[in-house]
Protein backbone atom coordinates (compact mmCIF):
# COMPACT_ATOMS: atom_id res chain seq x y z
CA UNK A 1 0.00 0.00 0.00
CA UNK A 2 1.28 3.23 -0.89
CA UNK A 3 1.02 6.19 1.71
CA UNK A 4 -0.88 9.39 0.01
CA UNK A 5 1.03 12.12 0.59
CA UNK A 6 -1.12 15.34 1.26
CA UNK A 7 0.15 18.58 -0.70
CA UNK A 8 -1.51 22.14 -0.64
CA UNK A 9 -4.35 21.80 -2.45
CA UNK A 10 -4.01 24.53 -5.42
CA UNK A 11 -5.29 26.02 -8.79
CA UNK A 12 -1.91 26.12 -10.50
CA UNK A 13 -0.53 22.96 -12.09
CA UNK A 14 2.64 22.68 -10.21
CA UNK A 15 4.78 19.39 -9.12
CA UNK A 16 4.11 19.55 -5.07
CA UNK A 17 7.54 18.94 -3.27
CA UNK A 18 6.97 15.75 -2.03
CA UNK A 19 6.19 14.09 -5.48
CA UNK A 20 9.64 14.70 -6.03
CA UNK A 21 9.73 11.20 -5.10
CA UNK A 22 7.41 9.46 -7.50
CA UNK A 23 5.01 9.33 -4.82
CA UNK A 24 1.30 10.22 -5.68
CA UNK A 25 0.31 13.21 -3.69
CA UNK A 26 -3.25 14.27 -3.07
CA UNK A 27 -3.83 17.85 -4.24
CA UNK A 28 -7.16 18.47 -3.80
CA UNK A 29 -10.64 16.77 -4.11
CA UNK A 30 -13.40 17.00 -7.03
CA UNK A 31 -15.62 19.83 -5.32
CA UNK A 32 -18.34 19.27 -8.10
CA UNK A 33 -20.92 17.19 -6.55
CA UNK A 34 -22.18 16.41 -10.59
CA UNK A 35 -18.95 15.02 -11.09
CA UNK A 36 -20.52 11.71 -9.26
CA UNK A 37 -17.80 9.35 -11.99
CA UNK A 38 -15.35 11.16 -13.24
CA UNK A 39 -14.43 8.22 -16.00
CA UNK A 40 -12.06 10.99 -18.17
CA UNK A 41 -9.62 13.79 -17.41
CA UNK A 42 -8.03 16.02 -19.89
CA UNK A 43 -5.65 19.22 -19.84
CA UNK A 44 -6.97 22.34 -21.43
CA UNK A 45 -5.14 23.18 -24.69
CA UNK A 46 -6.50 26.59 -24.11
CA UNK A 47 -6.94 28.40 -20.80
CA UNK A 48 -4.29 27.63 -18.25
CA UNK A 49 -4.50 25.46 -15.02
CA UNK A 50 -7.81 23.92 -16.58
CA UNK A 51 -8.94 20.27 -16.18
CA UNK A 52 -11.77 19.02 -17.97
CA UNK A 53 -13.81 16.10 -16.61
CA UNK A 54 -16.52 13.57 -17.88
CA UNK A 55 -19.07 11.37 -16.33
CA UNK A 56 -19.45 7.75 -16.96
CA UNK A 57 -22.93 6.18 -18.31
CA UNK A 58 -26.11 7.37 -17.15
CA UNK A 59 -25.00 10.70 -16.92
CA UNK A 60 -25.95 14.13 -18.74
CA UNK A 61 -24.12 15.07 -21.81
CA UNK A 62 -21.96 17.55 -19.90
CA UNK A 63 -18.47 18.33 -19.80
CA UNK A 64 -16.85 20.21 -16.57
CA UNK A 65 -14.44 22.03 -16.33
CA UNK A 66 -12.02 22.43 -12.74
CA UNK A 67 -8.75 23.74 -11.70
CA UNK A 68 -6.58 21.10 -10.55
CA UNK A 69 -7.61 20.90 -7.02
CA UNK A 70 -10.81 20.30 -7.93
CA UNK A 71 -12.61 23.88 -7.56
CA UNK A 72 -15.64 24.39 -10.25
CA UNK A 73 -14.92 26.82 -12.56
CA UNK A 74 -18.04 25.80 -14.81
CA UNK A 75 -19.29 23.17 -17.80
CA UNK A 76 -20.66 22.81 -21.19
CA UNK A 77 -23.57 20.71 -22.44
CA UNK A 78 -22.58 18.90 -25.58
CA UNK A 79 -25.11 19.31 -27.98
CA UNK A 80 -25.77 16.58 -30.50
CA UNK A 81 -24.05 13.84 -28.49
CA UNK A 82 -25.31 10.45 -26.68
CA UNK A 83 -23.98 9.83 -23.49
CA UNK A 84 -24.40 5.86 -23.50
CA UNK A 85 -20.75 5.15 -22.17
CA UNK A 86 -18.24 7.73 -21.80
CA UNK A 87 -15.07 6.64 -20.51
CA UNK A 88 -12.09 8.74 -21.64
CA UNK A 89 -11.33 12.23 -22.47
CA UNK A 90 -8.12 14.12 -24.59
CA UNK A 91 -7.16 16.80 -25.85
CA UNK A 92 -5.36 18.19 -28.85
CA UNK A 93 -4.34 20.90 -30.45
CA UNK A 94 -5.20 20.68 -34.63
CA UNK A 95 -4.57 23.29 -37.31
CA UNK A 96 -4.10 25.55 -34.30
CA UNK A 97 -7.41 25.43 -32.81
CA UNK A 98 -7.72 23.74 -29.44
CA UNK A 99 -10.31 20.33 -29.21
CA UNK A 100 -11.34 18.00 -26.82
CA UNK A 101 -12.12 14.32 -27.34
CA UNK A 102 -15.10 12.30 -25.69
CA UNK A 103 -14.61 8.47 -26.08
CA UNK A 104 -17.83 6.89 -25.56
CA UNK A 105 -16.75 3.41 -26.13
CA UNK A 106 -18.01 1.55 -22.96
CA UNK A 107 -19.32 -1.92 -23.20
CA UNK A 108 -19.45 -3.98 -20.29
CA UNK A 109 -21.44 -6.74 -21.76
CA UNK A 110 -19.50 -6.66 -25.62
CA UNK A 111 -22.42 -5.90 -27.26
CA UNK A 112 -22.26 -2.41 -28.44
CA UNK A 113 -22.61 -2.22 -32.93
CA UNK A 114 -20.80 0.79 -33.08
CA UNK A 115 -18.69 2.89 -30.86
CA UNK A 116 -18.19 7.15 -31.14
CA UNK A 117 -15.44 9.25 -30.57
CA UNK A 118 -16.87 12.73 -30.39
CA UNK A 119 -14.84 15.52 -31.32
CA UNK A 120 -15.37 19.42 -30.23
CA UNK A 121 -13.75 22.64 -30.08
CA UNK A 122 -13.03 23.77 -26.75
CA UNK A 123 -15.05 26.57 -25.49
CA UNK A 124 -14.06 29.34 -22.99
CA UNK A 125 -14.05 28.46 -19.16
CA UNK A 126 -17.65 29.41 -17.83
CA UNK A 127 -21.18 28.42 -16.02
CA UNK A 128 -22.80 26.54 -18.54
CA UNK A 129 -20.77 27.44 -21.83
CA UNK A 130 -22.12 26.10 -24.98
CA UNK A 131 -20.71 23.76 -27.66
CA UNK A 132 -21.44 21.61 -29.96
CA UNK A 133 -19.92 18.23 -31.94
CA UNK A 134 -17.05 18.78 -34.48
CA UNK A 135 -17.51 15.84 -36.22
CA UNK A 136 -17.74 12.49 -34.67
CA UNK A 137 -16.45 8.94 -35.78
CA UNK A 138 -18.15 6.10 -35.40
CA UNK A 139 -16.53 2.93 -35.43
CA UNK A 140 -16.21 -0.83 -34.67
CA UNK A 141 -13.80 -3.54 -33.56
CA UNK A 142 -12.58 -5.70 -36.71
CA UNK A 143 -12.80 -9.19 -33.79
CA UNK A 144 -16.38 -8.47 -32.59
CA UNK A 145 -17.44 -6.09 -29.98
CA UNK A 146 -15.07 -5.01 -26.64
CA UNK A 147 -15.49 -2.69 -23.78
CA UNK A 148 -12.56 -0.44 -23.53
CA UNK A 149 -11.82 2.90 -21.22
CA UNK A 150 -8.95 4.12 -22.52
CA UNK A 151 -8.32 6.62 -25.67
CA UNK A 152 -5.26 8.74 -26.51
CA UNK A 153 -5.15 11.01 -28.92
CA UNK A 154 -1.28 10.87 -31.28
CA UNK A 155 -2.13 14.48 -33.00
CA UNK A 156 1.71 13.70 -34.76
CA UNK A 157 -0.49 11.25 -36.90
CA UNK A 158 -3.74 12.31 -36.28
CA UNK A 159 -4.61 8.94 -35.09
CA UNK A 160 -6.66 7.66 -32.01
CA UNK A 161 -5.38 5.20 -29.61
CA UNK A 162 -8.12 2.56 -27.62
CA UNK A 163 -6.89 0.16 -25.91
CA UNK A 164 -9.36 -2.56 -24.44
CA UNK A 165 -10.01 -3.28 -21.02
CA UNK A 166 -11.23 -6.96 -20.57
CA UNK A 167 -8.77 -8.84 -22.80
CA UNK A 168 -5.32 -10.06 -21.49
CA UNK A 169 -3.42 -9.16 -22.24
CA UNK A 170 -5.02 -5.45 -23.59
CA UNK A 171 -5.33 -4.99 -27.04
CA UNK A 172 -4.59 -1.63 -28.77
CA UNK A 173 -6.52 -0.26 -31.68
CA UNK A 174 -5.78 2.62 -33.88
CA UNK A 175 -8.84 4.85 -35.47
CA UNK A 176 -8.02 7.94 -37.69
CA UNK A 177 -8.87 11.46 -36.13
CA UNK A 178 -10.62 13.11 -38.47
CA UNK A 179 -13.97 11.52 -40.22
CA UNK A 180 -13.16 11.05 -43.69
CA UNK A 181 -15.80 9.81 -46.34
CA UNK A 182 -16.35 6.80 -44.11
CA UNK A 183 -19.33 7.20 -41.94
CA UNK A 184 -18.16 4.06 -39.95
CA UNK A 185 -14.81 2.86 -39.66
CA UNK A 186 -13.69 -0.43 -38.97
CA UNK A 187 -10.57 0.11 -36.05
CA UNK A 188 -7.06 -1.50 -36.70
CA UNK A 189 -5.90 -3.42 -34.94
CA UNK A 190 -2.79 -3.00 -33.81
CA UNK A 191 -1.84 -5.57 -31.70
CA UNK A 192 -1.74 -7.14 -27.25
CA UNK A 193 0.09 -4.30 -25.11
CA UNK A 194 2.32 -7.20 -22.98
CA UNK A 195 4.26 -4.40 -20.76
CA UNK A 196 1.31 -4.10 -17.88
CA UNK A 197 1.73 -7.16 -15.81
CA UNK A 198 -0.57 -9.58 -16.36
CA UNK A 199 -3.18 -11.12 -13.84
CA UNK A 200 -2.36 -14.40 -12.09
CA UNK A 201 -4.71 -17.39 -13.28
CA UNK A 202 -6.31 -16.86 -9.48
CA UNK A 203 -6.80 -13.30 -9.69
CA UNK A 204 -8.92 -13.93 -12.36
CA UNK A 205 -10.73 -16.24 -10.81
CA UNK A 206 -11.90 -14.84 -7.78
CA UNK A 207 -12.11 -11.25 -9.25
CA UNK A 208 -15.92 -11.89 -9.18
CA UNK A 209 -16.36 -12.20 -5.65
CA UNK A 210 -13.35 -10.15 -4.40
CA UNK A 211 -14.43 -6.99 -7.17
CA UNK A 212 -10.78 -6.90 -7.50
CA UNK A 213 -9.62 -6.37 -11.05
CA UNK A 214 -6.38 -4.19 -10.75
CA UNK A 215 -5.19 -5.18 -14.15
CA UNK A 216 -7.66 -3.62 -16.37
CA UNK A 217 -6.19 -0.19 -17.96
CA UNK A 218 -9.10 2.29 -17.49
CA UNK A 219 -7.21 5.47 -18.84
CA UNK A 220 -4.55 6.63 -21.02
CA UNK A 221 -3.21 9.97 -21.74
CA UNK A 222 -0.20 11.07 -24.85
CA UNK A 223 1.85 14.16 -23.91
CA UNK A 224 1.22 17.56 -26.15
CA UNK A 225 4.81 16.97 -27.17
CA UNK A 226 3.88 13.27 -28.50
CA UNK A 227 6.52 12.22 -26.21
CA UNK A 228 5.30 10.23 -23.31
CA UNK A 229 2.56 8.45 -22.42
CA UNK A 230 0.40 7.32 -19.59
CA UNK A 231 -1.83 3.91 -18.89
CA UNK A 232 -3.86 3.94 -15.35
CA UNK A 233 -5.06 0.59 -13.83
CA UNK A 234 -7.18 0.16 -10.78
CA UNK A 235 -3.41 -0.23 -8.99
CA UNK A 236 -0.88 1.85 -11.12
CA UNK A 237 0.37 3.97 -13.46
CA UNK A 238 2.66 3.29 -16.01
CA UNK A 239 4.73 5.80 -17.55
CA UNK A 240 6.19 5.57 -21.06
CA UNK A 241 8.68 7.33 -23.19
CA UNK A 242 8.66 7.19 -27.29
CA UNK A 243 11.29 7.91 -29.63
CA UNK A 244 11.29 9.88 -32.40
CA UNK A 245 10.25 7.93 -35.50
CA UNK A 246 9.00 4.84 -33.26
CA UNK A 247 5.23 4.11 -33.45
CA UNK A 248 3.15 4.00 -30.53
CA UNK A 249 2.53 0.21 -30.64
CA UNK A 250 6.09 -0.51 -30.13
CA UNK A 251 6.91 2.33 -27.35
CA UNK A 252 3.62 0.80 -25.17
CA UNK A 253 5.45 -2.14 -25.38
CA UNK A 254 8.75 -1.41 -24.13
CA UNK A 255 9.03 -1.62 -20.06
CA UNK A 256 7.71 1.30 -18.36
CA UNK A 257 8.07 3.08 -15.06
CA UNK A 258 5.25 1.86 -12.64
CA UNK A 259 4.20 3.95 -9.88
CA UNK A 260 1.53 2.56 -7.52
CA UNK A 261 -1.39 4.14 -6.42
CA UNK A 262 -2.46 2.22 -3.28
CA UNK A 263 -5.60 1.25 -2.31
CA UNK A 264 -7.59 4.33 -4.80
CA UNK A 265 -9.43 1.37 -6.52
CA UNK A 266 -11.77 3.43 -7.93
CA UNK A 267 -9.28 5.50 -10.06
CA UNK A 268 -10.50 5.44 -13.35
CA UNK A 269 -8.91 9.28 -15.12
CA UNK A 270 -5.64 10.34 -15.98
CA UNK A 271 -4.25 13.28 -17.91
CA UNK A 272 -0.79 14.84 -17.85
CA UNK A 273 -0.56 18.15 -16.67
CA UNK A 274 2.04 19.15 -17.72
CA UNK A 275 4.44 18.93 -21.04
CA UNK A 276 5.46 15.42 -20.28
CA UNK A 277 6.31 16.35 -16.40
CA UNK A 278 3.37 15.54 -13.99
CA UNK A 279 0.30 13.51 -14.27
CA UNK A 280 -3.63 14.19 -12.68
CA UNK A 281 -5.78 11.01 -11.23
CA UNK A 282 -8.92 11.21 -9.94
CA UNK A 283 -11.76 8.49 -9.74
CA UNK A 284 -15.39 7.61 -9.92
CA UNK A 285 -16.34 8.69 -6.49
CA UNK A 286 -18.37 12.18 -5.64
CA UNK A 287 -15.59 14.43 -3.95
CA UNK A 288 -12.81 12.07 -5.05
CA UNK A 289 -9.14 12.81 -4.29
CA UNK A 290 -7.22 14.21 -7.05
CA UNK A 291 -3.32 12.88 -6.81
CA UNK A 292 -0.27 14.57 -8.67
CA UNK A 293 3.03 12.50 -10.00
CA UNK A 294 5.76 13.98 -10.65
CA UNK A 295 7.96 12.29 -13.38
CA UNK A 296 9.94 15.07 -14.10
CA UNK A 297 13.47 12.50 -13.84
CA UNK A 298 11.66 10.22 -15.98
CA UNK A 299 10.95 12.34 -19.09
CA UNK A 300 14.69 13.92 -18.45
CA UNK A 301 16.00 10.24 -19.37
Amino acid sequence: MVTLLCGACSDAVEPPEQAARLVPVVIGQLETPEIREASGLARSQKTKNVLWAINDSGAREWVHAIGPGGKRLGEFDLKKSENRDWEDLASFVLDDTPYLLIADIGDNDAKRKKSTLYIVEEPDVEKKAKARVSWKVEFKYPDGPRDAESAAVDIENERVLVLSKRDIPPVLYELPLRPGDDKKKTAKWLGTIRSLPPPSRQDVEFAPKTNDWYWQPVGMDISADGRAAVILTYRAVYYYTREPGQGWFEALNQRPRRVSIGNFRNAEAIAFATERRGVIVTGENRHSPILFINFAESAEQ
